[in-house]
């Protein structure tokens, strides 16, 4: 099993996640990470092994209130930063539960448009998919985007989006697989698992 957290609000987002991500450690994992705006670009820290490693890699005091984290259980490809959420292609940032199922159909089209893959996981085809719909659509509606590629992936899944030209927004799109949408005090709450967040108000 996997965890997603996302954070979007007037806090610093790195604490929330990191606390987020330490709650559902119960579920098992192998590597974890995060990403957040800064200066206007999306910037990931990934780390093999306990989120405490992750955690040390972070500068906390880095003012970004928007951010999604995740808890990854190796199913497709080893244990490295590589195959660890979240992953990024283009436009998109993406973290994933669930399994793409035709992964390697999607694979090699997006090869066929000149796309480069360098792990082994089914998110990252669905990461490089996202930003292909993303920059082939003339209107750039992320929701009917989104609900394209919710037709062309079979199987379940959880996902939550980051765009670079989107600052202030993230985005989910689920199938079959758990994930939670909270709303506090300006300010909103992703997650695969309640636990992540119950203690916010």
């Amino acid at each position: 099993m996997c965890g997603i957290v996302g954070y979007i609000g007037k806090k610093k987002s790195l604490p929330i996640l990191i606390d987020g991500l330490k709650k559902l450690e119960y579920r098992g994992y192998d590597s974890a990470g995060v990403a957040y705006f800064e200066n206007g670009d999306i910037k990931i820290t990934k780390s093999v092994g306990r989120i405490n490693h992750l955690e040390n890699k972070l500068d906390n005091s880095i003012n970004t209130n928007i951010g999604i984290g995740h808890t990854r259980w190796a199913t497709h490809g080893e244990v490295n930063e590589v195959n660890s959420h979240p992953h990024h292609n283009g436009d998109i940032v993406i973290v994933h539960n669930g399994m793409i199922e035709n992964y390697l159909e999607i694979k090699e089209f997006l090869i066929s448009k000149g796309y480069s893959f360098y792990g082994d996981t089914d998110t990252e085809i669905a990461c490089a998919y996202i930003d292909y719909e993303y920059k082939n659509s003339n209107n750039k509606n992320i929701i009917e985007i989104l609900n394209k590629c919710s037709s062309k992936f079979i199987g379940s899944y959880a996902i939550v989006v980051m765009i670079k030209d989107i600052s202030n927004k993230l985005f989910v799109m689920k199938k079959d697989s758990p994930l939670v949408i909270a709303r506090g005090n300006n300010e909103n709450f992703i997650a695969s698992d309640i636990l992540a967040f119950a203690d916010k108000s």
